[in-house]
C-alpha cells in the first residue's frame, strides 16, 4: 500500500459511520453509530498515562450465528440488541507495570461507554502492539476534532420536535434524511451535544417524537454525531 493510499485508507475509516451499536436495552429503540463511539473511547483512552491508542473496534459479544464467518458479522450493518464487545490495542510506554496499565485502560474504556454513552459491555479486549521507551511526540498545536456537518434544512415537524430537545445539537443526514417514514415507522438522526449522555439524549428524543407522530406509530432514534465545544484555552 503507498502511503497516498494508506492516508485515503485512514481518512475513509474516520469518516465512514461503521456499524450501528445498540444504546441501552432492546427496548430503547435507540442506537449509535461506530464512528461516534470510538470518538468518545479514543479521547478516554488518550487520558490514561502510558498509553498511545491505536485501533478501536465495537461490535456485538456475541455474534449473529446465522453470519457463517466472522468478517460478515464485522460487516453487518447493525449489531444486534445484545451486549457489546470493545477491542483496542495499544502502545504501553515504559514507567507503569503492564498489568496495572491494562486494569486502569479497561477501567476507563468501560466507564466512557457504559456511562458515558449508555452501550452495555460484556468485555473489553485489549491488545498491547508495542512497547516504547517514551511516548511518540503530540502535535505541536492542540487540536479539536474536525467539526461536524451543518443540520440540514428541514420543516418536518417531527425534525422540528427532535430539534426542541434538551442535549440535541441538530438534526443530520448520514445515513438518510434526518426523518425516514417507512412501513416499519420513523427513524430520526440526531448530534447530540458533547457532554451529554447519548442515551438519555435518544430516550428524550424517542418521547418527544412519539408524542408528535401519529398513534401507534414506531420510533427509532439514530446518534450519528457529537458535536465538540471549542475551547479558547485547551483547543477542545
Amino acid at each position: 500500500m503507498t502511503t497516498a493510499e494508506g492516508w485515503t485508507a485512514a481518512v475513509r475509516d474516520r469518516l465512514a459511520p461503521g456499524r450501528l451499536l445498540p444504546l441501552g436495552t432492546a427496548a430503547e429503540g435507540a442506537w449509535i453509530t461506530e464512528r461516534t463511539v470510538r470518538d468518545v473511547l479514543g479521547r478516554s483512552a488518550e487520558a490514561v498515562r502510558g498509553v498511545v491508542p491505536g485501533a478501536l473496534r465495537i461490535g456485538p459479544a456475541y455474534p449473529d450465528p446465522a453470519s457463517e464467518t466472522e468478517a460478515e458479522a464485522e460487516e453487518s450493518g447493525a449489531a444486534g440488541t445484545g451486549a457489546l464487545l470493545v477491542r483496542a490495542s495499544f502502545g504501553a510506554v515504559a514507567g507503569r507495570p503492564l498489568p496495572e496499565l491494562t486494569e486502569e485502560l479497561r477501567a476507563v474504556l468501560i466507564a466512557a461507554a457504559e456511562d458515558g454513552i449508555g452501550l452495555v459491555v460484556a468485555a473489553v479486549d485489549l491488545r498491547v502492539t508495542a512497547l516504547l521507551d517514551t511516548a511518540p511526540p503530540g502535535p505541536a498545536e492542540p487540536t479539536a476534532p474536525p467539526p461536524g456537518p451543518t443540520s440540514p434544512a428541514t420543516d418536518d415537524p417531527l425534525a422540528l420536535a427532535a430539534l426542541g430537545v434538551t442535549g440535541v445539537a441538530g438534526v443530520t443526514d448520514t445515513l438518510g434524511p434526518p426523518v425516514r417514514r417507512s412501513a416499519d415507522g420513523v427513524r430520526v438522526e440526531v448530534a447530540v451535544t458533547a457532554g451529554a449522555r447519548p442515551l438519555d439524549v435518544a430516550r428524550a428524543v424517542r418521547a418527544t417524537v412519539t408524542a408528535a407522530a401519529p398513534e401507534g406509530t414506531a420510533v427509532t432514534v439514530v446518534v450519528s454525531d457529537l458535536r465538540w465545544a471549542v475551547s479558547s484555552d485547551s483547543g477542545v
